[in-house]
């Protein structure tokens, strides 16, 4: 079994600038967690243990974002100083490696195939490069891979012509001691300079798989994965809100003091039991600072957190728990947004929340912070004003409102 992978994640995502912009590609978030995630979450459970990040582009995005480890699997950074292109990046990463044979993957596809039996296929012919093939209706767009008896002989490229047939998948097996003996370039293109010269050599393997694949490489496919991905990885079950915005009207320059103070944006009361169907669990959360600078009391607040659900529960929603920080800004609790301790404490008090499951929406960059934080995927109520320069890229889904759940949530 292989235990080390190689995740190239240095791309510049020019053609998805326009998109998602300060990020590298890789990190462009599709429902609520970077596109690189899921990668890595398809390694961890192939049982992968050590996965080395070739970064290039925005390399400390991704470092502050992962860290050391990713679900008890040590994380490594290779980092390029100038563009190696793709064979460059994995020889590099290889000094990481200690396996006699390790995966490669680009961080910016997912092609969702059994790696161990990649694995075997490539052990059994004692390969020195295996590829996974996807099979498809049109290869125009990628070009396509001839086999012969499971040996790749031919890359023929880019053709209207050429129908139905195997692709590159992106997806490797390298022997690392043959990959590391060979007399090639500081900077050079592994598909390219290596593997279309390999054809038709000894050792050089293919194996079609029909699982998913997608390449966020294109606007048009990013927005594919936006739809898809809700019904390929579970819905979200737990919807976290912010109050003042996001259910009532936020008053300018001053509080919510008392219940006359309160008035309920239009819809919301209405949506309310569509949500209590949808969610397993909902959750408010608020910062309250109006209580610590003594313009109400934690009484005031009580009764009118009492009086909302009131309102709520009469027209058929719920609401499961309510957290608030009090606390002023310049005391920077760790329960005041964008801190996650409100999130961490509805976790306690309900074991079965899971933040990769949840949602955040809220019409403050704080509440946008909050669930990137959190590990949440991101609502951000417009209202119809510009959205904030802050969290336009780090943003899932922009909503003008409340009441455009669910309609919205996927574009």
């Amino acid at each position: 079994m292989f235990r080390d992978a190689v995740i190239l994640a240095g791309g510049f995502g020019t053609r998805l600038s326009h998109v998602v912009s300060n990020v590298p590609k890789p990190m462009a978030p599709v429902y609520g967690k970077p596109f690189l995630s899921y990668v890595m979450d398809r390694l961890v459970e192939a049982g992968v243990t050590r996965i080395v990040l070739a970064t290039g582009y925005k390399h400390e995005v991704i470092q502050s974002w992962f860290g050391d480890a990713y679900r008890g699997a040590q994380v490594l950074y290779s980092q390029e100083s100038t563009p190696l292109f793709t064979g460059g990046a994995i020889r590099q990463a290889a000094q990481y490696i200690d396996s006699d044979d390790f995966v490669v993957l680009n961080g910016d596809t997912l092609f969702d195939i059994d790696l161990q039996q990649l694995y075997r296929f490539h052990t059994d012919r004692h390969a020195k490069l295996s590829v996974a093939l996807r099979h498809v209706n049109d290869t125009n767009r990628y070009g396509s891979v001839t086999c012969t008896n499971e040996s790749i002989i031919e890359f023929k490229e880019k053709d209207a012509s050429l129908g139905a047939g195997d692709i590159n998948g992106g997806i490797y097996l390298i022997n690392r001691a043959w990959l590391c003996s060979l007399p090639l370039p500081t900077k050079f293109s592994f598909e390219k300079e290596l593997m279309q010269p390999m054809a038709g050599q000894d050792g050089f393997y293919g194996l079609s798989f029909n699982s998913y694949f997608i390449d966020i490489g294109i606007p048009e496919d990013y927005w594919r994965a936006q739809r898809e991905w809700p019904e390929l990885f579970g819905q979200d079950e737990f919807l976290f809100l912010d109050r003042d915005g996001v259910l009532n009207k936020h008053l300018l320059d001053d509080y919510v003091r008392n219940w006359s103070m309160w008035e309920w944006l239009p819809g919301v009361l209405e949506k309310m039991p569509e949500l209590a169907k949808r969610y397993k669990r909902i959750f408010l959360i608020s910062n309250q600072q109006g209580v610590g600078k003594g313009v109400m009391s934690k009484t005031d607040l009580e009764d009118i957190n009492r009086h909302m659900m009131e309102d709520i529960e009469r027209a058929g929603g719920r609401i499961d728990r309510i957290y608030t920080c009090t606390e002023l800004e310049a005391a920077h609790s760790p329960n005041r947004k964008p801190e996650i301790g409100m999130a961490l404490q509805a976790q306690r008090d309900y074991p079965e929340v899971d933040f990769h499951r949840s949602v955040m929406v809220g019409d403050n960059v704080t509440d946008i912070f909050f669930a990137r934080k959190a590990r949440m995927r991101a609502v951000y109520i417009s209202k119809n004003n510009p959205v904030p320069e802050a969290v336009r890229d780090i943003t899932d889904i922009i909503i003008t409102g409340l009441t455009q759940m669910h309609s919205s949530l996927v574009p």
